[in-house]
């Protein structure tokens, strides 16, 4: 009888950089591969929900070549203020950290912690509550504001914010997705663990008042459709996104996950759909002379047949 436990099918996929790595790509080329520079541990969160064309994610632009790309989903490094105590609703600690594939539950914690900061920083949704089953009906106004740019600017912590509400972290509302290592050349290199969570149904995302330019719920579908025009580039309407592709202004984690979200029968099925942790570390490699990023990925869907048009 044929074993129904099939391995997954790896591809090697080839993407571009976005033009103001290509100097540093080819630095690395001309002058030798050396030691890599240490990457910053980060976080971030693919939010997602339902809509008419399928199910949508939010992306926004973040400036200064980040390494999570130029458009991306909410996300940055962690601070130490992301291992203080904080009420903890959710797996421990040490669950997720089984779950994570870390060794150390501090770090896991940290992690968990820095994805639902970012979360609120940069758009407002909070997965915090007062208790195990709640979540605050709404996040808009200007005292969340003032909090959101306190806890950005770093004038109080994520912690002290919660405690001042009589909140605790919603961790059971994420879901780990994978782990990106900034490839080797780069200048700025992250280590990011990428989680998933849905729309709260009485929060809205905005943008942060102090550093906020532009975010979009997107339909994951028509993004991969319109993949090889300058679309989202333009609609970003910014100086390093203008007339550049999907692929040149997001990451290949961006665009990976983004194909993940498009293959699923909504957003229930993608959040609920059993995956292994992978970590990906993409190579850098010449094509025709020409720098390209070239990661191994599964082609599999995930959480069901690929999506139609709703």
């Amino acid at each position: 009888m044929p074993n129904s436990a099939s391995p997954l099918r790896e591809e090697q996929r080839l993407f571009p950089l976005p033009p103001d790595q290509l100097g540093a790509a080819h630095s690395w080329f001309e002058h030798g591969e050396r030691t890599p520079r240490k990457p910053r541990l980060a976080s971030s969160v693919v939010l997602v929900r339902d809509g008419a064309a399928g199910t949508e994610t939010y992306l926004g632009y973040r400036s200064g070549s980040s390494p999570l790309g130029t458009v991306a989903f909410p996300g940055g490094s962690l601070d130490d203020a992301d291992g203080e105590p904080v009420t903890w609703f959710g797996p421990s600690p040490a669950k997720w950290a089984e779950s994570m594939g870390i060794s150390d539950h501090r770090i896991a914690q940290a992690h968990v912690m820095a994805a639902i900061r970012e979360l609120f920083e940069e758009t407002g949704v909070l997965l915090a509550g007062p208790d195990e089953s709640s979540l605050p009906e709404s996040t808009s106004g200007a005292d969340w504001m003032r909090t959101r740019e306190a806890v950005a600017g770093q004038e109080k912590t994520f912690a002290e914010a919660l405690a001042r509400r009589g909140l605790g972290v919603r961790t059971d509302l994420l879901k780990p997705l994978s782990n990106w290592l900034s490839p080797d050349f780069a200048h700025r290199r992250f280590d990011t663990r990428y989680f998933s969570a849905a729309q709260p149904a009485t929060q809205r995302p905005s943008l942060l008042e102090s550093k906020g330019v532009w975010a979009e719920w997107l339909p994951a579908q028509e993004l991969l459709a319109g993949r090889d025009t300058t679309a989202l580039g333009d609609a970003v309407d910014q100086p390093d996104t203008r007339g550049l592709t999907f692929s040149e202004v997001t990451s290949p984690a961006v665009e990976i996950i983004v194909e993940k979200i498009a293959s699923a029968r909504g957003c229930i099925a993608y959040l609920s759909h059993k995956r292994p942790q992978r970590s990906y570390h993409p190579e850098l490699v010449l094509v025709d002379g020409v720098p390209m990023l070239q990661v191994v990925a599964s082609a599999a869907a995930e959480g069901g047949a690929v999506q139609r048009g709703r």
